[in-house]
């Protein structure tokens, strides 16, 4: 077969399985969008959203699908497991899943299942384009339950699939494909559309394609493949489980968008359901790129060009974009981060043709917040009157936009149907737009694009200018500011720090910030950091989303704006605490939560934190660049 073997991208990654001369003269190669997604959408990988239990192999479509079958007499029915997700507690799903590897390049994967008694682990390899998984059973019921193995082909591609005697045979053109398993099929009659195998759940099974092996040459294979990554991973020394925790959040969202033929990562696979398949959110996508650039340059460059290239003709990225037809969020946006992280992921991998996808639409986005979003010379968030939109113009649009969508920073704020904004000046929007407006500069230039250069350090001096005089110096703190009166806000937010991005304050405001604010124990300093509003504001103890929990992203921007200025013990506290507070709950349960409790640490407290969140994988991050794994 004429096919690539795709290997892991990050120089550390690269399997002696693969042929790694053909991958690298492929990448060598990649110089648009097309091609990337060319070279990623290759080889087998959960590439579906709706189950981890399913193996699917691009770009012919071909699926392996586990499943389970219970006749317990506890059930008034018969109960069929045909999706699985990793969840937390609050959401009422019948499986939970240890998700315990996933190389992004699905060479190597690893979870174990609970479900109805049953507790099985499923690893899965794979070597010269063929697949092979093994089924291992752990803790079983008294009734045991029928394990099935499905296959056909999804979204629509072309290909034949048709049962033989005891396997399956695969046809895409002149390729075939066979899929069989180590033991007999049972036989068992179950009312099912597609053909199946099925197995008595309580016996060891490897299933795989290719010529015929036996159970032990499975075993073998599975056990070299975990070794070797193991000793692959040892080069993250004692921060390898706080690698693994971010790898891993990555590697099992990844999925296939078959409206665009590309590969994308979402915040969590549970909300692609309720989207129709898939749904990206801006500034999480920018930073799941971000996260990617670690050591992997080619899905961080997809995980841009994703989210840039849903831009609105208006000229935005929106605030979300989904499967469903037409289904975006046509009145706002959300934070500007996008030409931050782009300009960071070329710093370390320097290649002009990933700036080239992007640019014109960043430029494009860079200006629509100066056209929409300019109030009284500052620039406050907003949501743009829609028809067709029937929560556009309105406060709580306007707070979606800010990404902090329940934030006590605009509890009393007034939201202005004329103006379509919040009467806010807002220290985050200001600050995170000057910094969109340097990196984009130094982005244009790189380009040639002098003209655009100057018109965008025109306004970052314009906006800097304006966010000085957000600074109180009685208290030391850059603050919100009502334009209705121009009077500060007296809450506090990790936001306060954000204009060290921007690159604003003097070296003296800065550490007045940090010390009589950062390392105040009142406010902000913890246990665990940094808490979405600070430790005194009434709303801190309601715990609930952006009203006193931590989040990945407000670590991850202060710290970053920490690296403008000479701080090191507050990057170094910044980079511990985030760390120790990813790993309280990746060690016990092997979850990765999209916010936690800012006292106990815990995730899995509430019912609006995410079990396996993207950008919580931000936390690992932040410790790892602290320790010198970005250069």
């Amino acid at each position: 077969m004429n096919r690539i073997n795709a290997c892991a991208i990050g120089v550390f990654l690269i399997l002696s399985s693969c042929n790694q001369l053909n991958t690298e003269q492929f990448e060598n190669n990649i110089n648009s969008n097309e091609e990337l997604q060319e070279y990623l959408l290759q080889g087998w990988g959960s590439w579906n959203s709706s189950n981890l239990l399913e193996h699917v192999l691009m770009p012919e479509g071909l699926s392996i699908r586990i499943s389970f079958r219970t006749n317990q007499s506890s059930d008034a029915y018969p109960y069929y497991l045909d999706q699985s997700y990793i969840t937390s507690s609050y959401f009422d799903y019948p499986e939970e899943i240890e998700p315990l590897y996933h190389s992004y390049n699905g060479d190597y994967t690893d979870l174990r299942i609970t479900w109805k008694g049953l507790t099985a682990r499923v690893q899965t390899a794979t070597q010269k384009g063929e697949i092979y998984i093994l089924y291992t059973p752990e803790i079983l019921p008294e009734d045991p339950s029928i394990m099935i193995v499905e296959t056909g082909i999804l979204w629509n591609k072309e290909g034949r699939v048709e049962k033989k005697t005891n396997f399956f045979q695969a046809e895409f053109g002149p390729i075939t494909y066979n899929i069989e398993a180590t033991e007999d099929d049972s036989m068992v009659p179950l009312p099912l559309m597609a053909d199946y195998l099925s197995f008595r759940s309580d016996k060891v099974v490897g299933i795989y394609s290719g010529k015929k092996r036996t159970l032990e040459y499975v075993e073998k294979l599975i056990a070299d493949r975990e070794e070797l990554i193991n000793s692959q991973n040892e080069i993250w020394g004692d921060f390898v489980e706080i690698y693994k925790a971010a790898q891993n959040v990555l590697g099992w969202n990844l999925i296939y968008d078959a409206n665009n033929n590309r590969a994308i990562t979402p915040g969590s696979r549970i909300w692609n359901e309720n989207w129709g398949g898939w749904v990206l959110f801006n500034w999480d996508s920018y930073f799941t790129a971000a996260m990617y650039a670690l050591d992997n340059k080619f899905l961080a460059y997809s995980s841009v060009i994703a989210i840039t290239d849903e831009i609105t003709e208006t000229g935005f990225v929106p605030n979300f974009s989904t499967a469903l037809m037409n289904k975006k969020s046509w009145d706002r946006s959300q934070p500007p981060v996008g030409s931050l992280i782009t300009k960071m992921i070329y710093d370390k991998y320097p290649e002009k043709w990933f700036l080239e996808e992007v640019y014109d639409n960043l430029l494009s986005w860079n200006r629509w917040w100066v056209t929409e979003r300019e109030n009284m010379g500052y620039l406050s968030w907003g949501s743009s009157p829609l028809p067709q939109v029937p929560e556009s113009n309105s406060k709580q649009a306007a707070l979606n936009e800010s990404g902090l969508d329940n934030s006590p920073l605009f509890d009393e704020a007034q939201f202005s149907s004329n103006t379509h904004m919040l009467n806010l000046a807002s220290v985050d929007l200001m600050s995170l737009y000057i910094a969109d407006c340097k990196s984009l500069a130094e982005i244009a230039d790189i380009l040639g694009n002098e003209d655009d250069k100057q018109e965008l350090l025109k306004r970052a001096e314009k906006y800097s200018q304006k966010l000085s005089t957000l600074w109180d110096e009685e208290d030391g703190i850059y603050r919100d500011m009502y334009l209705s009166n121009q009077q500060f806000s007296n809450r506090l937010a990790p936001t306060s720090f954000y204009p060290l991005l921007a690159g604003v304050p003097s070296q003296e405001q800065a550490e007045r910030m940090i010390k009589e604010h950062f390392m105040n124990p009142d406010e902000f300093l913890g246990e665990f950091m940094l808490p979405s509003i600070s430790r005194d504001d009434p709303a801190f103890s309601d715990n609930s989303y952006w009203r006193g929990r931590i989040w990945g992203p407000m670590n991850f921007l202060v710290y970053l704006g920490l690296q403008n200025y000479d701080l090191p013990e507050a990057s170094r506290i910044l980079a511990d605490k985030s760390s120790d507070l990813l790993m309280k709950e990746w060690l016990e349960d092997r979850r990765v939560y999209e916010n936690y409790n800012a006292l106990t640490g815990e995730g899995n407290d509430v019912s609006n934190s995410d079990g396996f969140y993207s950008w919580g994988g931000l936390l690992a991050l932040i410790k790892l660049m602290e320790e010198g794994f970005w250069e």
